[in-house]
């Protein structure tokens, strides 16, 4: 009865790591908040300010807060 529930969770996550798309606004699993710059196949280009821009796994990503507008 536990996995059900969790094998949902998980596929609804792996959905959300493959939507991403750039200008999403993200949060990663540091608590680091951002837009996503670029993207590749295992990893992420993250915008933390304006000059700044750091490399991260897709799996750190969290939570999306908003999709690109």
């Amino acid at each position: 009865m536990i996995i059900r529930p969790q094998q949902k969770r998980s596929k609804e996550r792996e959905k959300m790591l493959s939507n991403l798309e750039k200008g999403d606004k993200v949060v990663t699993s540091g608590g680091i908040h951002g837009i996503i710059a670029g993207l590749e196949e295992k990893t992420a280009l993250v915008q933390i300010s304006e000059n700044l821009k750091v490399k991260v796994e897709r799996s750190a990503i969290t939570t999306v807060l908003a999709k690109k507008e």
